[in-house]
């Protein structure tokens, strides 16, 4: 799985970050960072839930 956020929608509210702190930050810059690209197999449902939650629709994943 490859996440793909589109920074042009992404409105850095972080509904992302409350779901999977492990792959997704807000910094103090109010920006949103990708800290895992390619996550583990054992985040995979909460990067799934990050996308499907995103008001946005910024998040996308590929395969």
């Amino acid at each position: 799985m490859k996440v793909v956020v589109d920074f042009d929608l992404c409105e850095s509210n972080a509904v992302c970050m409350e779901i999977a702190p492990e792959v997704f930050e807000v910094r103090d810059d109010d920006f949103l960072y990708v800290l895992e690209e390619n996550p583990g197999e054992a985040l995979h449902d909460k990067v799934r839930d990050a996308a499907d939650r995103c008001p946005k629709q910024a998040i996308t994943l590929e395969d």
